[in-house]
């Protein structure tokens, strides 16, 4: 098979197009023909060394969370649809009992299990699980590990309710409008932050409220004239954006953190959350609950996810770089051939 693969951690340039042979499911396991894939940070993370296992000794790795496609093979004892099934991938791999927290054997999908940056990848037959009929197999690829980190931060960690106001800080980025989409058809009123004037009116086209730009000095102010206080903020940014977080916030809120990209936290303002008695939560991916939830909510409200470009699985290095730069909004997609 085709696939693209990592053998050294140089960059998105280190990616290679290369025959491999085809996977073959063991005990319990299935191996999906994959007709598309979807990019997200983590895999440029992982090319540049930058996350979490990512050494030489891993390599050389195939890449990508996220895909979507059909039953090709099934191994013995695996569950989940028959061959032929189209189906899209949970790419939380063993999470474990605990719908809490992962287990010991937890890990994502492209590291160090191999990915779907291939025609076909091999993965746990509970894994799998149908694809919504209304979404394309682009559409369904894009969906599993970002619409899954933001469902949670939502639902579960964020206990959103219709009628709430709901901001989301730094829109453009993949799981920021599977954000925007969910708390919109969930009935919230939702506010974005971002430093380009495009992406903002783009979240208004998916249902936000409205948005300031963050490049302007006195933004928080207006972001707090516009809500009037915050029920639930969900942030991948950390940094001083945070401590403004805390300011918009209603008393008893919640704030939800999955990322940070501005890395840590100055003078946090311990004092204003004990004394708005605000809820603080952690969150990262997700459990299949949570994933099979997920999808029914796309089915229910005919939600479709935004493509920001695709691209052929050939021209990954291309599709990396497209990344970087943060153009647009929403998921670049892998065209992967048949």
């Amino acid at each position: 098979m085709k696939a693209i693969r990592l053998n050294e951690l140089e960059g998105p340039e280190a990616l290679s197009y290369e025959d491999v042979p085809d996977p073959e499911p063991g005990s319990g396991e299935v191996v999906v023909r994959l007709h598309n894939a979807a990019l997200n940070r983590r895999d440029v993370f992982v090319t540049q060394g930058m996350y979490p296992g990512a050494k030489p000794d891993a390599l050389p790795i195939t890449l990508g969370s996220d895909g979507s496609g059909e039953i090709y093979a099934k191994g013995d004892g695996a569950d989940g649809p028959e061959e032929g099934a189209e189906v899209v991938i949970n790419p939380a791999l063993y999470w474990g009992d605990n719908p809490k927290i992962p287990g010991k054997e937890y890990r994502i999908l492209g590291l160090p299990d191999d990915g779907t940056y291939a025609q076909f990848v091999k993965v746990p037959g509970d894994h799998v699980f149908p694809k919504p009929s209304h979404l394309s197999h682009e559409e369904a690829a894009a969906l599993p590990l970002a619409a899954l980190t933001a469902y949670r931060a939502l639902f579960t960690r964020g206990q959103l309710q219709e009628g709430e106001t709901v901001l989301i800080p730094g829109i453009g980025g993949g799981v920021a409008t599977f954000l925007v989409q969910m708390a919109n058809a969930a009935g919230a009123t939702v506010f974005v932050t971002s430093g380009s004037d495009e992406k903002i009116e783009r979240a208004k086209e998916l249902g936000a409220e409205g948005g300031v730009n963050y490049n302007s000095e006195d933004w928080s102010k207006e972001l707090k004239k516009m809500t009037g206080g915050v029920d639930l903020s969900v942030d991948s940014i950390g940094g001083e954006v945070f401590n403004a977080l805390v300011q918009l916030a209603k008393p008893g809120s919640r704030i939800v953190i999955f990322g940070s990209t501005q890395g840590p936290v100055p003078k946090m303002m311990t004092i204003a959350m004990a004394l708005k008695n605000l809820d603080v939560f952690g969150t990262a991916m997700g459990n299949a609950q949570e994933f099979g939830d997920m999808l029914e909510f796309y089915e229910k409200h005919d939600l479709h996810p935004v493509i920001n470009e695709t691209f052929t699985l050939e021209e990954a290095t291309a599709a990396q770089k497209h990344m970087e730069e943060g153009k647009g909004i929403g998921k670049i997609i892998l065209d992967i051939p048949s």
